[in-house]
């Protein structure tokens, strides 16, 4: 029985690509679009996986 792929080589770019497909296809009301719910669900799981620079040393400024 295949298994599932759990290494993906995706670049920033193909993140950013995939995060704007399905914000727009949230926002269709066609029967070709996904459930909004699901997209906003999807984006959501992606943005957990991101990894956020922050300094070790000193205090960190934002901006």
């Amino acid at each position: 029985m295949p298994r599932y792929n759990t290494k993906f080589d995706l670049s920033i770019e193909d993140m950013e690509l995939i995060e704007a497909a399905l914000r727009t296809s949230s926002r269709l009301s066609t029967e070709d679009a996904i459930c909004p719910r699901e997209a906003n669900d999807l984006l959501g799981r992606l943005h957990n996986q991101k990894v956020f620079y922050r300094p070790r040393d000193g205090v960190y400024v934002s901006g």
